[in-house]
């Protein structure tokens, strides 16, 4: 068969795919079963045991790769000073509909299992301005107490002494004890790798990301520390197959916050405080400054010090980035996009309804 004809079929199928997705989405029960419970195990397991031994990100690499691949081809082209249209669309389609078959098969189609509430058995229902003021006064005490164990002193910013690489063998132990709590999120070999691309990562803003073709956990190595734990607890949820970014931010923060270790604990709670407080300064500002007196001045410091490690960075490609980023959540069934990460309040306070903080 020559090259253009595959193309063509590839292309075709890359519609037919699309379809199949849209038809499978409405069955999420049956994902949950027979894929996040059943083919994802045994590929995410094959993954961990063809990447997880590499200590450096195979993913990163291929990304690498493919902008290589891309930029030479582009180069080519003009070079030739020829575009053969339908054939390029046809080629580009071809490539798109492999892409698009990895990435749901690998790990994609988590994103159309069930949610996790219904796992845990809670109501998802919409919060009060009462309820979730409620749950943010117990968060910051919650947080004050794990800063002043750490310190012994309200006024200091908690501080690892563990390096990067240690705190990430922490937190397997971290969530191997969380799967015994929680043996519905049990997943083997987990891994979590630094990024290759840390520097790039930061610039655009993000913390960390999985990638879906080799499922590898990826962590910016340059993120201030005591956000580290609870970030590599997302991108661990996000490899045992949790999609949604504000469902791995509560499982992440569930992971952090049952552990024994303080500094996991910690973390946990900061990133619960921060978008409880988050939501409270979008409805009404007089209430956040009234509740920001209230944290520990170690854990506002600490705050302050992690916003002026992200705006040191800020620059004018962000925004593209995170557009970009935002339009794939988008059409990966979050419909808030970017802004689905902010969700995992509705979450916490639906959960501790039922359960005590």
């Amino acid at each position: 068969m020559d090259n253009k004809k595959t193309y063509k079929i590839l292309t075709i199928l890359l519609v037919m795919q699309w379809a199949f997705l849209r038809i499978i989405a409405q069955y999420p029960a049956i994902i949950e079963k027979y894929y996040a419970h059943g083919l994802y195990v045994y590929i995410s397991k094959f993954l961990s045991l063809l990447f997880g031994w590499i200590p450096f990100s195979i993913g990163d690499l291929l990304y690498a790769l493919l902008a290589i691949l891309i930029i030479v081809n582009i180069y080519k082209a003009i070079k030739k000073k020829k575009l053969y249209f339908k054939n390029t669309l046809f080629k580009i389609g071809g490539f798109i509909s492999i892409l698009f078959f990895i990435f749901h098969l690998n790990w994609g189609l988590n994103y159309f299992r069930q949610p996790i509430y219904k796992s845990l058995n809670f109501e998802n229902e919409k919060y009060s301005d009462n309820e979730l003021l409620t749950l943010t006064k117990k968060l910051i005490v919650k947080i004050n107490e794990a800063q002043f164990s750490i310190t012994k002193n309200d006024t200091i910013i908690a501080k690892n002494e563990l390096n990067r690489q240690q705190i990430k063998e922490v937190s397997y132990a971290v969530y191997n004890q969380f799967q015994k709590k929680y043996p519905q999120f049990y997943h083997e070999n987990l891994k979590a790798k630094h990024s290759l691309f840390s520097l790039p990562l930061t610039y655009m803003g993000f913390a960390g990301y999985l990638n879906p073709f080799t499922n590898e956990a990826q962590v910016n190595s340059l993120i201030p520390k005591n956000t580290y734990p609870i970030v590599i607890c997302h991108e661990l949820a996000h490899q045992v197959g949790i999609a949604p970014e504000s469902e791995a931010n509560f499982i992440g923060y569930l992971a952090a916050t049952n552990s024994n270790d303080p500094y996991f604990k910690y973390s946990g709670y900061l990133m619960a405080v921060r978008f409880c407080l988050f939501e409270i300064f979008q409805k009404d500002p007089a209430k956040f400054e009234a509740l920001k007196i209230e944290l520990n001045k170690g854990v506002l410091k600490d705050i302050r010090q992690s916003e002026d490690f992200w705006k040191s960075y800020q620059n004018w490609s962000e925004k593209y980035f995170k557009t970009f980023y935002d339009s794939f959540l988008k059409a990966n069934k979050q419909k808030d996009g970017i802004k689905s990460y902010n969700k995992v309040v509705l979450l916490l306070v639906n959960y501790y309804k039922t359960q005590e903080l």
